[in-house]
Formats: structure tokens, C-alpha cells, sequence
């Protein structure tokens, strides 16, 4: 089921118009990009997939962490970064990084927007945080300083889950 199929779920809830995006840099561990691809297909968010990708995306461990939903989740694969900016010129981007000086919950999503997430190991390359606004390079605070990060799935599902927080007061005063 797309999108535009499921605008509304639960008692009051509107997903955005447009939806917002999921970017993955390079991604390495096919598991995180299969829980990333069922949250996508959860929420009619779109995944953007950023070559060179660590897999094959028909692997069996990507299509198990998302296999119901595999058909349902709209996906683009990319060859650079610069590709995807090329083809969405006037969306947003929001990256997030450990380096990020603004809070995830400080940023203001709109409708459109993509959240961009770098590689498990090495995260987004330092040329590319440094090419953006600081005030969209965001982090997920952490409590503990011993924990360096947390897992790639998560953040992208906490992220979205802000960001869906956010547009829905804007989505559903809309007339």
C-alpha cells in the first residue's frame, strides 16, 4: 500500500504531504537498512539508498528484517549524493551526526524533508556536514558519555518519529 493509500491511521493522525525521505550514506549492514525499509513502509516515508552500498539490496538478510513490506516501500537508489540533491533540488536536508551541534528535538521538520544518515562505522563524511547549515546537522543526545552512538535503525526511527511529531500539529491545522 503507497502513501497516498493510507493518509490517515490511528484516531487523528495525518501523514505529511509531501512525505518526508530517509537517506542512508553508503550503508554497510543489511539488517539496519531492512529495519529502515519496514519503518519506511510503515509511515510512507521514502528510502534513499546512496551507492556505493556495503550489499546487495536482494540480499536475503535485507529482505527478511523488511520482507512483508518489501513491496511497499519506495525506494531510490542513488549514485552519489550530489545525484539525489540534483533530482530533489528544494528539499531539505537534515543530517545526523555525533558532531552535530543542534538537538534532533531543537531542529524544525516540515513536509519534504529528507534525514540523512551515514554509514554504521565512519558515519557522514566531515566535507559533507561542513557543506551544510550548522542548524541541519543535528544529534540525538545521548545520556551516558560512554555510549558513543546508537545503532543506525534507531536513529532513523527516532529521527522520523520527531519529525512526524512535529508536521502532524502542522498537517492536521491545515484546512
Amino acid at each position: 500500500m503507497r502513501h497516498a493509500d493510507r493518509r490517515r491511521i490511528g484516531i487523528d493522525f495525518m501523514w505529511p504531504d509531501p512525505p518526508l525521505h530517509i537517506v542512508l550514506v553508503e550503508p554497510l549492514i543489511p539488517p539496519n537498512t531492512g529495519n529502515i525499509s519496514r519503518l519506511c513502509a510503515a509511515t510512507g516515508t521514502m528510502l534513499h539508498l546512496i551507492e556505493p552500498l556495503g550489499f546487495d539490496i536482494s540480499e536475503k538478510q535485507v529482505r527478511r528484517a523488511g520482507l512483508d513490506y518489501w513491496n511497499a516501500v519506495d525506494l531510490r537508489v542513488h549514485p552519489s549524493f550530489e545525484a539525489l540533491c540534483s533530482q530533489h533540488p528544494a528539499g531539505r536536508k537534515f543530517l545526523f551526526s555525533t558532531a552535530g551541534k543542534t538537538s534532533l528535538f531543537e531542529a524544525a521538520f516540515q513536509p519534504g524533508d529528507f534525514l540523512v544518515f551515514g554509514k554504521e562505522t565512519t558515519g557522514l563524511p566531515d566535507e559533507l556536514i561542513r557543506s551544510h547549515p550548522p542548524e541541519r546537522v543535528c544529534n540525538i543526545p545521548i545520556q551516558l558519555d560512554s555510549v558513543r552512538s546508537l545503532n543506525l535503525s534507531n536513529c532513523a526511527a527516532i529521527a522520523l518519529y520527531e519529525a512526524l511529531r512535529q508536521i502532524d500539529g502542522r498537517v492536521r491545522s491545515s484546512p
